[in-house]
């Protein structure tokens, strides 16, 4: 019998934001873009009037015309949700981060020496309180798949035990919404089939469930509905990456403006990593549309490197092998992957290379700019006027992203 925790971070985001205001904790506050893109995190007292994460903007602001909109800071994410991490690993070496705000904890090898699950979630909730100024909630059950419900029972700020023996009842008192991986489409054939709480689901034949679900998400959906959860917690270590992406204030098919935005993105990732201390090969272009479909497409360059010049060069071919003609832009990024800390980069220097050259320019270009504010050194095409490129959703930062096996049976909204 295995003691599992979820611990799930209370309104992450907008957490995280509320730490410099503490004026505006008891107030409506989205994160997001002000008037483009979707709600990011919303606080408690701004979700009370329907608003939640992955909602347009535009609704939300609709719903909530009081709510104070703060811009995202991925940096100050990625920063808290490593410290976050170590407070896991201080509990025990079985981590699986399920996204940057959230993870699964193996604790059984952990309660001879920290105690009961109980103490141990809560210390874990005392010490992200206390370590990161924001609060967190924490479900503990012998699976994945209860934890994950306990938690969200818990929230915000609280803590749900579900014993072996209250996994039942605790699951068929649930409405099937409720169920891991059941979306709006599932649960309407669900309702349609005359099933609306777990218990209903629980007693319904699997056979039944797979004809009208497929054989596998039907009985995946029988064996959650009894609480069987063999899946075990995985610690993968995070897969690094550094970018940027910006949504346009409007759509825009302009190609100046478009490369101008990929340069601005090139350089600003480079400037990330050399922060950051990291090099890396491979680039990964983003491009969003006015229809809201989205292509990725990558390229690696000659060597490790940390440098804009190159990065940008490796991103603007890849825009250029698109061949696009007068398509209509929403949002462009730029991405450097297959991190790897610069002391432990080697770089063989071509026959004939200066001594000095533009990483050197680009490592001054970063010390000017940490003493004297953003503007204080600017590439001459990125100084022009950006009409057509006003940011709405800032970009994001240093990012660490884990692979996640849980059971989805549509692709969830977010």
């Amino acid at each position: 019998m295995r003691t599992l925790l979820h611990v799930d971070m209370d309104a992450f985001y907008a957490s995280v934001a509320l730490r410099d205001r503490p004026d505006l904790i008891d107030k409506p506050v989205l994160v997001g873009g002000a008037t483009r893109g979707v709600v990011l995190s919303a606080t408690y007292p701004a979700r009370v009037h329907g608003i939640s994460g992955g909602m347009p903007m535009t609704r939300a602001r609709r719903l909530c015309p009081e709510a104070v909109v703060l811009p995202p800071d991925f940096d100050a994410y990625a920063e808290t949700a490593r410290g976050i991490r170590a407070i896991f690993e201080s509990v025990t070496a079985v981590v699986e981060a399920a996204s940057i705000d959230e993870a699964f904890l193996d604790i059984t090898g952990s309660l001879r020496r920290l105690g009961d699950p109980v103490g141990i979630g809560e210390l874990i909730r005392a010490k992200v309180f206390d370590e990161q100024g924001i609060t967190c909630s924490v479900g503990i059950g012998p699976t994945k798949f209860v934890a994950k419900l306990a938690s969200n029972a818990a929230k915000p700020d609280g803590l749900r035990e579900v014993t072996p023996g209250e996994v039942v009842p605790f699951l068929h008192q649930l409405p099937v919404e409720a169920m891991w991986g059941v979306g709006e489409a599932t649960a309407e054939k669900l309702h349609r089939l005359g099933l609306h709480q777990v218990a209903e689901l629980a007693y319904t034949p699997s056979e039944t469930l797979q004809r009208a679900f497929g054989r596998h998400q039907g009985a995946l959906l029988h064996d959650l509905a009894w609480g069987r959860d063999p899946r075990p917690v995985v610690s993968r270590p995070p897969e690094r990456s550094v970018g940027s992406e910006e949504t346009f204030g409007r759509d825009t098919d302009d190609e100046t403006v478009v490369r101008r935005e990929l340069l601005r993105m090139a350089d600003r990732t480079a400037s990330r990593m050399r922060a950051a201390g990291v090099m890396g090969r491979t680039v990964v272009l983003t491009i969003r549309f006015a229809d809201y479909t989205q292509i990725t497409r990558s390229g690696t360059m000659r060597e490790l490197s940390d440098a804009s010049g190159e990065i940008h060069a490796r991103a603007i071919a890849l825009w250029e092998a698109l061949a696009l003609r007068r398509a209509r832009i929403r949002k462009v990024g730029v991405r450097v992957q297959g991190l790897v800390d610069r002391s432990e980069a080697h770089l063989q220097p071509e026959l004939g290379e200066p001594e000095q050259g533009w990483r050197e320019a680009e490592q001054a270009m970063d010390a000017a700019v940490a003493r004297f504010g953003p503007k204080a050194v600017q590439r001459a095409s990125l100084t022009r006027s950006r009409n057509h490129a006003e940011i709405e959703r800032p970009d994001r930062a240093v990012g660490f992203s884990w692979p996640t096996n849980e059971p989805t049976l549509e692709e969830p909204s977010r």
